[in-house]
């Protein structure tokens, strides 16, 4: 059997990538009114993902954990922000306090987009429908005048087990195929996505092949209100692209940071999306990997 009518058969099976379980059962996204009302629930778990620890120490929402990016993510034959080993992951998130049955909060820098890494970090190691990001992050928090805490006490050590999940993670392999896929078989119920600002898709680093441009700040309210766009102005924007029941999404950027906004986004939706955490950093230094949009 030939490439195309391999691919063409994998895909009209769903086969071209393994089976995902079905949808998170907890609420992904919560409202800053939410969590201060629930602060003082031990199962509780505020999580701030972060580059500078001095950010943190200035004023952060009590009871929160500092999680360190370069803990976060790993290089690996020269790719950054690539997943680390999932038992260095479990010893991160334990020492901040997680536990197999926490209710884990996550905000960040960087308008949430390092909350949102850590969210596809948690449901990659089979945490994820235990775990949310706080909606419009620290900057809504301050702006509602709530309170913020400057002396962080030692969190009690936590018991997690990990459940890795390598079905939501693509290789540099099957992005090959799919791009090819995306590119040559119509009717597809496949769709990638590229995360990046358009002038990043288009004309200073161009994109892989077949995919479609969905700009990851574009999800939110705007850079003053990093808060989430109403569900049905986000279904809207993906369904434009393409996104159907059924449809396999894999989302991409420069090197799978951005891409895990739009993995919580398309999560959220509740459609079925994959990471190419590789992304075009990856891509672009690999052989037999064409590029479009140069």
């Amino acid at each position: 059997m030939n490439r195309y009518c391999l691919l063409t058969a994998l895909l009209a099976s769903s086969a071209l990538l393994p089976p995902l379980e079905a949808a998170h059962g907890g609420a992904m996204l919560v409202s800053t009114k939410w969590l201060a009302a629930h602060l003082s629930d031990p199962n509780v778990v505020v999580l701030y993902v972060g580059r500078n620890r001095a950010d943190f120490d200035a004023g952060f929402i009590p009871k929160a954990c500092f999680v360190p990016w370069d803990q976060l993510v790993t290089s690996r034959g020269g790719i950054p922000n690539e997943l680390p080993p999932a038992s260095q992951l479990r010893d991160l998130f334990e020492g901040c306090g997680v536990s197999d049955s926490s209710r884990v909060v996550l905000y960040g820098d960087l308008l949430n987009l390092s909350a949102a890494r850590a969210w596809f970090t948690l449901d990659y190691l089979g945490h994820g429908g235990h775990a949310a990001l706080l909606d419009g992050g620290l900057s809504k928090w301050k702006a509602e005048g709530r309170l913020l805490a400057t002396a962080a006490a030692a969190p009690r050590r936590g018991h997690l087990t990990p459940q890795p999940r390598p079905e939501v993670v693509v290789t540099l392999e099957a992005m090959r195929d799919l791009s090819w896929a995306a590119v040559n078989v119509a009717g597809s119920r496949l769709l990638l996505i590229d995360s990046r600002s358009p002038a990043e898709f288009e004309k200073e680093a161009a994109h892989i092949p077949g995919a479609v441009n969905a700009y990851w700040l574009d999800d939110l309210l705007g850079k003053a209100n990093p808060a989430f766009r109403p569900r049905s102005e986000l279904r809207k924007r993906y369904q434009a692209l393409g996104a159907r029941p059924g449809t396999t999404i894999v989302v991409y950027c420069y090197s799978g940071v951005q891409a895990s906004q739009s993995y919580f986004a398309l999560k959220y939706l509740g459609y079925d999306v994959r990471l190419y955490d590789g992304s075009f950093s990856e891509w672009s230094r690999s052989k037999d990997t064409p590029a479009a949009g140069r």
